[in-house]
């Protein structure tokens, strides 16, 4: 089981507005590709959307893929469209010539109904710290709208943002051949996981727009944000057999257009509890303002993570500076004497305190002796050092007579630490070894995985077997309190990744990130993780959950600036349901 796979380092070149503006003409007066034959449905057909935004758009559909539009009222342009129909609807998906924009828009004509999305590049928005979102990433606007009818009123009732579909889960195949599982999770995001197109089966997290048709259908709508910029938007049908038909617009890794529609054949894996008060009927808890405005968002802003832009780079170097002038733990973050997330924690344990033990790890790992003196002091050495080297340390009590610790490494640079597992009822250890610094940041943590074997007077070791990398809780999710103030909810979407969700004040899921990590089982519903935000935030947190009380304890660890910090973890859990998706992952032929 390959571990601590670099996640969020897609390569792309930084496309100008011109070079931009080169690769949309074909696509302008040609319209988007299709594997499957695009419809005529509209061919002949007139008809003017008004929205509640205040865009209008008047279309005459000339033929099967070529249209003109006014917008506004201005002067009618001809584009080059596409067109799929999916139950009693229709997706359409155009370009402005020369506008670097388009639309992507269903609609229903005989119940006179309408969603538009609003797409386009080069958008000069502003992110804060004087960053600028790249040229080449996909912006959208949503708005709701109706079919203008002489002599007939508006209709009272339009489509809307919705959280009835939040906590699904689909396994699709698009005729394309592209093969995806999508977990909408959260109403402001969803996890992907392209099964086809990404050999480590790591799962991503972009923000998503969620839209309610009618009762058995919906659009999704996600930009890549932080990857390439990719924009995909979709309808859903969940009446019988699950089916989708949309449009995906921008470029890949390859700096390659992408504007082709699609159709694909669904399987709902699951649907994960849903935790807001019963009385949220599908239209609260969306459309949060960003945190630049605190108001109503303005054209195309949304709530977006950016973390690898919030976390200025260091050199190893600077960290070890840095460390040298501040190193802490245990007494929460670097800025606050207690953690938000240690505020429901385990008693820390004093039962290991007068023992003596020795560690040994496989594979060339290190061979380490402890003593305990006291609750929150112990003396280690390696294999080959005479000096004992004391330090602090924590440890809890993970399940019976299976202890799980952390401490620095004493004068390490980088600076680093150990999570430790010991299990005096089978003799075996594992260790997670932390450390600052990867091939990237000198302020990003890394860390490995060691097994191996305790040996005490009156352990028997084993000789073969150890602690092992699990799938077991690939597809579940639990919500961890680790404070009143603060939930998240833990997802699995993959056998080498692991999200997380910030809950909203009714309890509404919201912001979603994803990063490598790995799972160890230590007994039947006993593990260990380890995750690093790669490429972002540059926190680690390394836990042990006990799925028998349903309970998290651990450490988290940090570097930057303000020096380095091993700080503590615990929440109190349940379990909210799990997606059906083990079966996707394994090794694959791949041409």
């Amino acid at each position: 089981m390959a571990m601590n796979t670099p996640m969020h380092r897609v390569k792309y070149t930084n496309l100008t507005k011109d070079q931009i503006g080169q690769r949309l003409k074909s696509a302008e007066s040609a319209g988007p590709t299709s594997v499957s034959a695009l419809s005529d449905v509209l061919s002949g057909k007139t008809f003017k959307i008004v929205t509640n935004k205040g865009l209008t758009l008047d279309y005459q559909f000339k033929g099967k893929n070529q249209l003109t539009l006014s917008e506004n009222g201005g002067a009618r342009i001809q584009a080059g469209y596409g067109a799929l129909t999916i139950r009693d609807g229709v997706v359409f998906s155009h370009l402005i010539p020369g506008a670097q924009k388009g639309y992507n828009v269903f609609v229903d004509i005989e119940a006179g109904l309408a969603t538009v999305f609003e797409v386009w590049f080069s958008s000069g928005m502003s992110i804060g710290r004087d960053l600028i979102v790249e040229d080449r990433e996909t912006q959208r606007e949503f708005y709701f709208g109706y079919i203008e009818t002489a002599g007939k009123k508006p209709p009272e009732a339009l489509h809307h943002l919705t959280n009835r579909i939040e906590g699904k889960g689909l396994h699709w195949k698009q005729d394309t051949g592209i093969e995806t599982l999508e977990l909408y999770a959260s109403v402001a995001s969803v996890n992907f996981i392209e099964l086809t197109r990404h050999a480590d089966y790591l799962s991503f997290c972009s923000p998503s727009d969620y839209v309610m048709l009618n009762t058995t259908m919906f659009i999704h709508s996600r930009s890549e944000a932080e990857f390439s910029g990719i924009y995909t938007m979709y309808v859903i049908d969940l009446f019988g057999t699950p089916a989708q038909a949309g449009v995906r617009l921008g470029f890949n890794e390859k700096d390659e257009l992408e504007y082709y529609m699609f159709r694909g054949e669904g399987e709902i894996v699951g649907q994960i509890a849903a935790l807001e008060p019963f009385d949220q009927h599908g239209r609260d808890g969306m459309g949060a303002p960003t945190a630049k405005t605190q108001g109503t968002p303005g054209k195309g802003e949304r709530t977006v993570y950016r973390p690898v832009r919030d976390t200025p780079y260091m050199t190893d170097e600077e960290v070890h500076e840095a460390a040298l002038k501040r190193t802490t733990a245990f007494g929460g973050s670097i800025d606050a004497p207690l953690s938000s997330m240690a505020r429901n924690p385990m008693p820390f344990t004093d039962k290991l305190v007068g023992k003596e033990f020795t560690l040994r790890y496989d594979r060339g790992g290190p061979v380490r002796h402890y003593r305990f003196q006291d609750k929150y002091k112990l003396s280690y050495r390696d294999d080959g050092e005479t000096r004992w080297q004391e330090a602090d340390y924590r440890a809890f009590e993970g399940d019976e007579n299976l202890f799980w610790f952390s401490h620095y490494l004493i004068d390490s640079k980088p600076r680093a630490c150990v999570q430790v597992a010991v299990d005096f009822s089978n003799g075996l250890t594992t260790c997670i070894n932390s450390r600052m610094g990867t091939p990237y940041y000198g302020n990003e943590a890394s860390y490995d995985a060691v097994f191996g074997v305790m040996e005490m007077a009156g352990i028997n070791a084993p000789q073969y077997l150890r602690h092992e990398y699990t799938y077991d809780l690939v597809g579940h999710a639990f919500s961890c309190s680790y404070s009143d103030q603060l939930t998240s909810m833990h997802l699995w979407p993959s056998p080498h990744s692991m999200s997380w969700t910030i809950f909203t004040d009714n309890q509404t899921r919201g912001s979603q990130w994803s990063s490598p990590a790995l799972m160890i089982k230590l007994r039947p519903m006993i593990y260990i993780f380890a995750q690093s935000e790669e490429a972002g935030t540059t926190n680690q947190m390394v836990a042990f959950y006990n799925l028998r009380i349903m309970r998290i304890c651990g450490f988290e660890f940090v570097g930057g600036a303000r020096g380095v910090n091993l700080s503590l973890v615990g929440g109190l859990c349940r379990h909210i349901g799990k997606y059906d998706i083990a079966r996707f992952y394994g090794p694959k032929m791949r041409n």
